[in-house]
């Protein structure tokens, strides 16, 4: 009887496709996937590590699933994804009860570590080089069948202080379009009629293969494919939002008028210290363009509130530009001072 496998995958979007990519290779080894956890022989618990909160509940999930283990209702617990990358050597330290921590780099080779927990009864710790988690190959589509996610790039190189995603998924590093398109027809016929575009800054695509921003030409292209009839596009960062950009986006019929742009704050003095770009005056004129070329625009933002510094006067102030702009979607976050990022480190944390 062929060992169930149970996937648990938390986080973004980027990390469920990475988990979809898993899924594909478990069926083509021969492994039978259960869309049950608490049913399968071994989980795989695909975490998150980029916030407090989203660590606290990977590691909930796994202390949840390593009980159902010790109970014998399953055989082996393992953690992947980015706290499993991020905190290597602590994972099995913190939890020895864990069977198998294995890093981005080695998602590859998850198959083989199931094999060799199973049979050797050994925990396993295995880590390649972040560069070796592929974008590629097939995948197997954990959302509902009519849209799915597309990742056009890994990692991150824009460095603001509080993140700690390039130290946990490495530098940015784009897919080739012609690899991205091949994936959105196949996705197209098998059903997909939503295909949202994901990367950590999708408005870089392009900058490190092809020496410039290629967002609006890939996003022309995958217009062009038949099947899909609304393509959306998450994490376009202000800076880098062009004209031509916004262009194909007003032009597109198939692109959703929808643009996901994290601002994070307007007040330039807090931004430099993010090392992100721009103030209020440069933000309301983006903002300003963006509506007038793209009637209707539905626009998303997220804001951090108490990074080290922020003054009484300077939250009020992103209230104010909050209520002036009435962004029609906003999420707003309380800052997180995270491990080896530089903003820990800063002198006037505010309680």
């Amino acid at each position: 009887m062929a060992t169930r496998v149970g996937m648990v995958s938390l986080g973004c979007p980027k990390n469920q496709v990475d988990a979809e990519h898993m899924l594909y290779d478990l069926r083509k080894e021969g492994f039978q996937i259960v869309s049950d956890a608490a049913l399968s022989d071994v989980v795989i618990i695909n975490t998150c590590g980029f916030i407090e909160s989203a660590k606290q509940e990977a590691i909930d999930t796994i202390l949840e699933f390593c009980t159902l283990k010790q109970e014998g209702r399953i055989k082996a617990v393992i953690a992947t994804g980015c706290l499993a990358e991020r905190y290597r050597d602590e994972m099995k330290k913190e939890i020895p009860e864990l069977d198998a921590v294995v890093g981005i780099g080695s998602n590859g080779k998850i198959c083989d570590i199931i094999r060799e927990i199973l049979l050797d009864k050994q925990a396993v710790c295995s880590y390649g080089a972040k560069t070796e988690l592929s974008m590629e190959g097939g995948r197997i589509i954990s959302t509902e069948p009519f849209y799915a996610y597309i990742k056009i790039a890994e990692g991150c190189s824009n460095n603001c202080t509080y993140c700690a995603i390039p130290s946990i998924r490495g530098k940015y590093r784009s897919r080739r379009m012609e690899d991205i398109v091949k994936e959105a027809r196949w996705l197209a016929e098998n059903g997909v009629t939503e295909l949202v575009v994901v990367a950590q800054d999708t408005t870089r695509y392009g900058e490190d293969i092809y020496g410039k921003s290629m967002l609006p030409e890939l996003l022309t292209a995958l217009c062009e494919i038949d099947g899909f009839k609304w393509i959306r596009t998450l994490y376009c960062y202000p800076e880098r939002i062009t004209d031509e950009l916004l262009d194909v986006i007003a032009k597109e019929d198939k692109l959703v008028k929808y643009l996901d742009m994290p601002i994070q704050h307007c007040d330039k003095t807090i931004l430099k210290r993010m090392n992100r770009h721009g103030d209020r005056e440069t933000l309301t004129a983006l903002i300003k363009k963006i509506r007038e070329k793209i009637p209707n625009v539905t626009l998303r933002t997220t804001l951090i509130t108490g990074f080290p510094g922020e003054t009484k006067e300077q939250f009020e102030e992103l209230c104010e530009f909050v209520k002036e702009i009435r962004f029609e979607r906003l999420g707003c976050f309380a800052y997180s001072p995270e491990e080896g990022t530089p903003a820990e480190k800063f002198e006037d944390q505010v309680p």
